[in-house]
């Protein structure tokens, strides 16, 4: 399951993406990308950037399983 992640770091064609417990380095091949953007990677690689509405549902999806 990929879950989305924050870009917090921008250098080069590398992102640090932040998940809350821990980051993530990761290489963009493609595209677009700013501070902020939420983004799913694959092989350390950015492969989409996830609208904030989409990002909403999964933190919803998230919180409400660990609050079982």
């Amino acid at each position: 399951m990929a879950i989305p992640g924050k870009i917090v770091k921008l250098k080069g064609g590398k992102v640090t993406v932040d998940y809350g417990s821990h980051s993530v380095e990761a290489s963009v091949i493609d595209g677009k990308y700013g501070l902020g953007d939420y983004v799913i990677i694959q092989g350390r690689l950015v492969i989409e950037k996830v609208p904030k509405a989409q990002v909403k549902k999964w933190q919803d999806f998230i919180k409400n399983d660990y609050d079982r």
